[in-house]
């Protein structure tokens, strides 16, 4: 038996409760013949298993189980899990809980997020200093500024060879000790990539083009893409430093593809993949990894399952009110917290795409961000008026979202009028929320 599967087995025992210890652990480990290895908060029982030959499983052949007891442990845990099969490796960390576990497809992220990158290192550096704290970096993802093509856009996607690199990578950086070129970045889970099935993308006609020059207009796009066969290009959507070239037929997208991919267009080398379709059926609160609570979704707006009426999008509980045409107070706002900035302290510059989902207290601001995330096009407000029978001004404006993946459109207003613009444009972009 291995010394550190005797540690691993014996740090266990000095948890566990009454006269239990860790013999029963160095029997399970006698009788399987996996190792098992205690590091950085969790044990590694297996990875691989003995005998294993060959490349360790796929993505996707990973669970997570949460709520397990915390007396709980691998000698119990083995001959539960190995009745769904062949156990590759178990990793456990402790929680406090007493309820029953719960069961679900790991995500399996292997990327991070990072920011507050100084805007002028160059992907090697990033990848150097990436390498030099983490373990597993496969590669760097950095994208160009959209005006000026030296500079990095002030954030980067590290990509690793496995989720647990990933996690592990993300705990040491997340204490903020780690400081590259003297900054304190922001280290978080990447968003996942939707994930379309393969039936869907064999149908996919359209383009993704990345990295062009904010000056590069939709006609010299065209004209490029047309180059490797005329008239080829059905259309192009072009939107900042991004665009959707859309093809009349799917086999000349790919072609396109291969040949286009890391060409020049204005002096700026162009990516090119094919464009993911949006689902626009999925409603906006599976965004975010699918993840809000019942809680979440009074509070973002949604309607109430008892009795249908809607919420406020965190706006003052009083523009909700005037909004529904009462005038009877109504519950205060929730407070905001504010801190003081002291002397010494650094700010530094961050995009809004990069915060979460929660540091948005106004639906004109959540719908804009949930655009973006989507590859949207920014939501138009055409603000329209009416006179109402004392002579005041009503307003309401009708947004519109158009997908540029697939070209379409749709429009979203309101049934009621406001006499302020900024509580029309809230209205509206909370009505468009809850329709999307």
């Amino acid at each position: 038996m291995h010394e550190e599967n005797k540690a691993a087995a014996n740090g266990c025992g000095k948890i566990r409760s009454g006269a239990r210890n860790g013999a029963a652990l160095l029997a399970l480990m006698e009788k399987t013949g996996y190792s098992m290895v205690q590091q950085n908060g969790q044990r590694k029982f297996g990875g691989p298993p003995p005998g294993w030959e060959g490349p360790p499983p796929p993505r996707g052949c990973e669970v997570f189980v949460g709520k397990i007891p915390r007396d709980m442990y691998e000698d119990e845990l083995v001959p539960v899990f190995e009745r769904a099969g062949k156990i590759y490796e178990l990793r456990l960390m402790m929680e406090f809980s007493g309820k029953f576990i719960g069961v679900c497809v790991s995500l399996d992220n292997c990327r991070l997020f990072i920011g507050a990158i100084p805007k002028d290192k160059k992907k090697e550096e990033i990848l150097n200093e990436m390498k030099k704290v983490t373990e597993g970096v496969v590669d760097v993802i950095v994208y160009p500024n959209a005006t000026d093509k030296t500079k990095n856009r002030g954030f980067a996607f590290v990509e690793y060879e496995s989720h647990r690199a990933a996690a592990m990578a993300r705990r040491r950086l997340i204490p903020g000790t780690f400081q590259p070129w003297g900054h304190t970045i922001q280290v978080d889970w990447a968003d996942p990539e939707k994930v379309v099935d393969e039936e869907t993308m064999q149908r996919v006609k359209v383009l993704y083009v990345r990295n062009l020059m904010i000056s590069t207009t939709e006609e010299k796009i065209k004209a490029e893409f047309n180059k490797f066969k005329p008239g080829v290009v059905e259309r192009v959507k072009k939107l900042r430093d991004y665009a959707f070239v859309h093809f009349f037929h799917r086999e000349d997208a790919v072609a396109a593809m291969s040949v286009m991919n890391g060409k020049c267009i204005d002096g700026a080398s162009i990516e090119v993949t094919l464009a993911k379709p949006v689902n626009k059926e999925s409603s906006w609160k599976q965004h975010f990894n699918g993840q809000i609570s019942p809680s979440s979704e009074n509070l973002l707006g949604f309607p109430n399952k008892e009795d249908g009426t809607q919420k406020s999008l965190g706006k003052p509980a009083s523009l909700s009110v005037r909004l529904n045409g009462q005038h009877s107070p109504g519950p205060p706002e929730a407070e905001r917290s504010t801190y003081p900035i002291f002397p010494g302290i650094k700010l530094t510059p961050i995009s809004m795409y990069s915060l979460k989902l929660s540091h948005f207290s106004s639906a004109v601001m959540h719908l804009d961000y949930f655009c973006h995330k989507n590859s949207w096009a920014p939501p138009e407000y055409c603000l329209y008026s009416t006179t109402s029978q004392d002579g005041k001004i009503l307003l309401v404006y009708k947004v519109l979202i158009s997908s540029i993946a697939d070209d379409s459109q749709s429009y979203f207003m309101p049934e009621k009028l406001c006499t302020t613009v900024e509580d029309a444009k809230e209205l509206a972009a909370q009505f468009t929320l809850l329709h999307l």
